[in-house]
Formats: structure tokens, C-alpha cells, sequence
């Protein structure tokens, strides 16, 4: 695998997993995700993840018209936000590829395609 590693973050799932009022803005919990992970794409995780890396937020619902930056690259799904997380894995079978969520029915799917899954925290504790 030489291309630089696939981070995929399920965004519903992740900002969903703090329950610090997301609900009220959907949109301003996705952008601020999307913006604490915009560091990630040119350093990495220390001891966990070795940049360059192409980062992938993952939106649905009513975040879907968040945008993406120059480090972050949002993908509305236009349908379910795990079958696209799924697609996204399926698509890259070449690389590596580490999927961020809690969601314990996604977390089998994307295993199932070769990919890693780490849930929230493993972001948050960096």
C-alpha cells in the first residue's frame, strides 16, 4: 500500500457521541468536527497514524450542506450515512483504511472489507 492512508469518519456518529448539545446545530457540530480534523491530514496521529492522510467527513441529514476545506473532504450521503462510509471502503481496496465510529452494525461491514475502525475516542485522545 503506497498511497497515503484513508481516514473516513462516520460524522453523525461521532458528534452524536457527546452529548454536549449537537442536536440543537447539526450543521455547526458537523463544521466544527470537520475543523478539528483538518489538522489530521497534514500530521497525522502521533503513534497511531502516520501522515500525509486524506481525511473523509461522512455528513447526512441536516449537515449535509456543511463543505469541505483544502485538508477535508466532506461527502454528503445522499441516502444513509453508513452505506456510504461502506462505499468509500469499498472503493479504495488498495489502501489502508481506518473508519471512525461507534456504530457496532458499520463497524461489521467495513471489517468485512479489510478496513480498520476505531471508535471516537481514539480521535478525541489525540
Amino acid at each position: 500500500m503506497t498511497e497515503n492512508p484513508l481516514l473516513i469518519v462516520d460524522g453523525a456518529n461521532v458528534v452524536g457521541s457527546r452529548p454536549n448539545g449537537w442536536w440543537r446545530d447539526r450543521a455547526g457540530a458537523a463544521t466544527r468536527l470537520r475543523d478539528s480534523l483538518a489538522p489530521v491530514a497534514a500530521t497525522g496521529l502521533p503513534a497511531r497514524l502516520t501522515a500525509p492522510v486524506e481525511v473523509v467527513l461522512v455528513v447526512e441529514g441536516a449537515a449535509r450542506d456543511v463543505p469541505g476545506t483544502d485538508d477535508v473532504r466532506v461527502v454528503s450521503a445522499p441516502g444513509s450515512g453508513d452505506d456510504t462510509v461502506v462505499e468509500l471502503v469499498q472503493a479504495a481496496p488498495q489502501r489502508r483504511r481506518l473508519v471512525v465510529t461507534a456504530d457496532r452494525e458499520l463497524r461489521e461491514r467495513v471489517t468485512a472489507l479489510g478496513a480498520e475502525v476505531y471508535g471516537p475516542r481514539w480521535l478525541r485522545d489525540n
